[in-house]
Order: C-alpha cells, then structure tokens, then sequence
C-alpha cells in the first residue's frame, strides 16, 4: 500500500536510525548544530528517498539487497564525492544490488535515491527501452543527456513535495500509480545512458574501503594504530592513506578517531548518570589517556563527556510525519 512521510531530525543518531532501506553510518566532521530533513515515498513498485543535511559529514551506506538503487544529488555545491568520485550536475549512479560505499560531503548537501525491485527493473526496462536492464556487477556513473536527467530530477522533487506537503494525496492508490509510471519512464530512460569510463583503480580502491570498514567493525573498542590497521586489511599505510583521502577527505586516523568517540557518544547518551562515569565508559572504549580523551571529545562535539553523560536522553526527531511502509 502506498505511503510517504517526512521528518527532520536534531540528532545524526536518530537521523540514521529512521532509515529503512537504506543503512547509513554517518559521521559528523565539523562542529555545529545538526539539522537534517528525510523524506520517503513507497509507492507500488518504487521507493523514493531524500535526504538533506546542513553539515559536512562522511556517510557510510549500506544498500537492501533485495532492490535496486540509482542514485543523485540535488544540488552540485558544494560537491559531493559519492563512491570516491566527485558527481557532476546530472550524474545518475547505478548501484550494484547490496552495495556498500561511502559518500562524503564537504557542507550542506541533498542527496536522492530511487529504488525497485529487480524483477520489475527487469519488466519495465524491456517494455520501455527494448533492453533488458539489471543491476551492474559494481556501480556505474552514467551520464545521461541533460533533458533526461533533468526530467528524473523534477518528478522525483514533485513527488518528494507531495510526500512533504500532501502526504495523504500521495497515499491515494490512483495517484501513486500516476506518480511512479512517471518516475519509472524517466528513470529507465537515464538508466540506458552511457556510463562515465571511471576504471578499475577505483573499483579496487572501493573495495579497501569496504575491508576498512568491515575491520573497525571488528574491533569496535580497540584503539588500532596504523600498522596493525593497515596489516588487517592486507594494504600499505601508503594505500591507505590515498583511499581515505579519496573516499573520505580525511585521513584514516581522522576517521578512526571520529567512528570511536561516536561510540562514546552513544554510550554516555544511553548510560545511567547515577551508576556509570565518564572514565569507565572512556576506558571501555579503548581510550586510556583520558585527558586527551576529554579535549578530542570536546573538540568533535562541542561540549564535555561529562555533558552528554548527565543530559537526560530526548528524541532526536522534530515534526515527525512518517508512516509505516513496512
């Protein structure tokens, strides 16, 4: 049954936590107050989402197996490096099924995605363009001519609005139906489109990322130092030090430092003041020099541990809208 909702969110926490088809581990990399806007739509076949983040920050996205992504942005500045590729006014990437990347803003971004089921990627695509279109075997940046990705864009933003504004038009099953044949068309036009020539390196650097990430969540209380890290994943510190620079903007040490106090973050947050202290959570964490602790802290969220600890917890979330698309 169709459905669509919007929220806006003070917390990247419980921004991430609404998600459903999508997994983001997103880390905030400057202070400042967080505001965010997430807007979905599930009509029949087609789930739209929308995202808009007034803060830089590296995201960590882990795509459902089960549909089929495209993904743009909204506004090509600043700049977003989507996959370690910086995209430009009109790129369309077409996601492999499961995907996990990275994508990195360096300010306030608005980033959109599309997704189907691969049966009816499938059905639609050989109706419409007379190819038979599946997910490809790693991403693929395509290139489509500007009116085609320009009439992607402005469906996708009407329907968002209506998910915003008139939600329960939206949910009208006549409507939805109207909404998304419109959507499918334009996207199965873009999807046939050139892709941009982008080579293996880039492949292969994905993939170090992807092994990054899979060994910080091994040892996700372990302070591992540069050669422990890069031995795990099999890479020089060298190549390293290149992929996160690249995927990332920051060092790997940067992002190491950011993912643990996170951690911390959470735990102060979801710990009794009365029962736990700083220390004790700071230490459980792998970080033994707590002075220095107490100023990375402070310097990545913009208050004491101390703060967070005796704050009492609250919902992150303003005006929420949503309804269960299940």
């Amino acid at each position: 049954m169709p459905g669509s909702g919007t929220s806006t969110f003070i917390d990247p926490d419980d921004y991430q936590a609404s998600l459903r088809q999508v997994r983001i581990d997103l880390l905030v990399t400057s202070q400042g107050t967080f505001n965010a806007r997430l807007t979905w739509a599930t009509l029949h076949h087609l789930q739209l989402l929308r995202g808009e983040e007034d803060l830089p920050r590296v995201a960590y996205v882990s795509l459902k197996p089960t549909l089929v992504f495209a993904g743009f942005m909204t506004r090509p500045d600043p700049p977003m490096l989507w996959g370690g590729v910086e995209l430009q006014t009109g790129d369309l990437i077409f996601h492999s099924r499961g995907e996990r990347f990275h994508q990195t803003a360096t300010g306030a971004c608005s980033w959109n995605l599309v997704g189907l089921t691969p049966q009816q990627l499938e059905r639609y695509g050989g109706a419409l363009s007379g190819k038979a279109l599946s997910a490809p075997a790693v991403a693929r940046i395509l290139r489509p001519a500007a009116r085609h990705s320009a009439r992607l864009r402005r469906l996708h933003a009407q329907a968002c609005r209506l998910a915003e504004t008139r939600p329960k038009v939206l949910a009208h099953p006549e409507v939805a139906r109207a909404v998304e044949q419109g959507l499918i068309h334009a996207l199965v036009t873009c999807l046939v489109a050139k892709a941009r020539d982008e080579g293996v390196a880039r492949c292969h650097h994905a993939n170090i990322m992807v092994r990054f990430e899979e060994v910080l969540g091994d040892h996700p209380n372990r302070q591992l130092h540069m050669p422990e890290l890069c031995a795990l994943i099999g890479v020089t510190e060298r190549t390293l030090r290149s992929c996160c620079a690249e995927f990332l903007g920051i060092s790997p040490t940067r992002y190491v430092l950011l993912r643990r106090l996170k951690q911390v973050r959470i735990a102060l947050r979801d710990a009794d003041p009365v029962r736990s202290n700083v220390a004790d959570i700071a230490r459980g964490h792998g970080f033994t020099e707590l002075g220095r602790f107490a100023g990375a802290y402070r310097n990545a969220f913009g208050e004491a541990p101390s703060t967070t600890l005796r704050r009492a917890p609250g919902p992150g979330v303003l005006n929420p809208i949503f309804a269960d698309s299940a």
